[in-house]
């Protein structure tokens, strides 16, 4: 297990480094943001472990950018600060959990690996990724460079279809069957505007575009 971990007091940080590694894993300490950024892009971690006050940066900031790049990879925020909107604060930033400095090393330890557990019951599938596009099924959530995008469910259900089709070209008449199951005309224009709709905001204010027309057979995506 390789676990990163962002804690500025330099005792506590000796101390918790020294534990994970009696639990057989390696645990890289860093003691500022900045650090923490530099350190993010050199290796893939299992585990992040936060501190939220720290030098050159803050804690929540770090589980936004982290949640930009990998919506799966357990974090745990560990702060002095214990009250319900701190939790709050760090929970809207999708950490996974929190922990009230001071703790048991132990009950940190049962965090992470009830983290690593959760995480690991998730399929793959749940999380698709096209070019710089994140479709995170369970919770419906979809981002293009780390910015949210609101979907209608309808959107959201044409938009996973097109993804889970890899590539593949997929017609009018398959869009209305898995998609509207047949509730409407395929005379009518529907998939055209909801296409467009997708279209406007998927792909306006980016320069790679992912959704593509093949005419007289269908509707793909792709970011070549």
């Amino acid at each position: 297990m390789n676990i990163l971990l962002l804690e500025d007091d330099l005792i506590l940080s000796s101390e918790i480094s020294k534990f994970l590694e009696q639990k057989n894993t390696v645990c890289t300490k860093v003691y500022s943001g900045d650090q923490f950024v530099d350190q993010f892009k050199k290796d893939n971690y299992d585990v992040f472990l936060l501190d939220i006050n720290v030098p050159n940066g803050n804690g929540l900031d770090i589980c936004s950018m982290i949640r930009k790049e990998d919506v799966l990879v357990p974090i745990l925020m560990i702060s002095a600060y214990g009250e319900l909107s701190d939790k709050m604060d760090a929970y809207n930033r999708y950490a996974d959990d929190y922990l009230v400095k001071p703790f048991h090393f132990d009950e940190l330890w049962m965090k992470i690996n009830s983290l690593l557990r959760r995480t690991s019951k998730e399929e793959p599938s749940d999380v698709i990724r096209i070019e710089d596009l994140v479709i995170n099924k369970p919770q419906r959530k979809v981002t293009r460079s780390g910015k949210e995008i609101t979907l209608t469910l309808k959107e959201f259900q044409l938009l996973v279809f097109l993804a889970e089709a890899e590539g593949k070209i997929v017609s009018k008449q398959e869009i209305t069957e898995q998609v509207w199951e047949h509730n409407f005309n395929t005379n009518t224009n529907t998939v055209e505007v909801y296409i467009n709709f997708l279209r406007k905001k998927i792909d306006k204010d980016f320069s790679t575009k992912l959704i593509h027309t093949r005419s007289g057979f269908g509707y793909y995506m792709s970011s070549i």
